[in-house]
């Protein structure tokens, strides 16, 4: 599907999921000359990322949050995008701040990570610095992932927690992210294909990185972590191991470490 496509269907679609819908802040002062881009991960949604934004936009930087096309609606709204949607809506969200901004950030959890590193890493003299959350990197270890080639044409949709994605993979109790309870198939095929061409050129990745990771992540093995730190080619290299949390530390135990580490990071590298 072409990513003009994707976006109309995800402009009409409606956000059913509580908390789901994007968001932005105009910043001020000196900071709202920095713009950062906070992108959530595959299945997910901005439940996830908008309290990152907030962080950000209470330090006065300018922000965005977008919701990625497929996501906040329904699995089958998902089925009909791919990666390509997804990139063409984090470039046209940096192309927006960018018209106001002349320093980028951006930072991103899960796919999202994998999507900023991807954008940085063609177009590095775009983006000031990047964060990346738990991002997947690597070429995924589940089974039914593995068989994901075959299986999308055979099965459109399957349970998150088959796939090997825990629902609400979060250790402080009674939190949830939203994000759909099935997988698409299709949808997540398109992102496994995309991992390979990432690693090839992460070597172009040379400005600041942050590498927050999760020990006990169920989702994106640490494994991920230590493979992307092998194969930037930046030599500013940030690690914040969040130990207390699982896949998704902003709202786990680690947030308040996390939240320190992000505004230290990019207040060191951008200004």
């Amino acid at each position: 599907m072409e990513g003009d496509e994707a976006e109309e269907r995800v402009v009409n679609a409606v956000v059913a999921i509580e908390g789901a819908e994007p968001w932005g802040s105009l910043g001020s002062g000196e900071r709202a000359d920095i713009g950062v881009v906070v992108t959530h991960g595959f299945t997910g949604n901005p439940r996830a990322t908008r309290p990152i934004g907030l962080w950000f936009a209470a330090e006065e930087y300018a922000v965005e949050v977008p919701l990625l096309p497929g996501h906040g609606t329904s699995v089958r709204e998902l089925g009909r995008t791919r990666y390509a949607d997804w990139y063409a809506a984090l470039e046209r969200t940096v192309d927006h701040l960018a018209g106001g901004c002349s320093r980028i950030v951006l930072v991103g959890h899960s796919m999202g990570g994998t999507l900023s590193l991807d954008f940085a890493s063609r177009n590095p003299g775009r983006v000031a610095a990047v964060a990346a959350l738990n991002a997947q990197v690597s070429d995924p270890v589940q089974p039914l992932a593995r068989l994901a080639p075959v299986l999308q044409y055979v099965v459109p949709y399957v349970p998150r927690d088959l796939a090997g994605l825990p629902a609400d993979d979060i250790a402080r109790p009674g939190t949830a992210e939203g994000a759909y309870p099935l997988v698409s198939t299709r949808a997540a095929q398109s992102l496994i294909g995309q991992l390979p061409r990432l690693r090839r050129q992460l070597e172009r990745l040379t400005m600041p990185l942050l590498v927050a990771w999760s020990p006990d992540d169920h989702t994106v093995p640490a494994a991920n972590a230590r493979a992307l730190r092998d194969l930037v080619g930046s030599e500013q290299v940030t690690e914040v191991v969040c130990e207390r949390s699982y896949h998704v530390p902003q709202l786990d135990y680690d947030a308040d470490k996390l939240r320190a580490s992000l505004l230290a990071f990019v207040a060191e590298h951008v200004g």
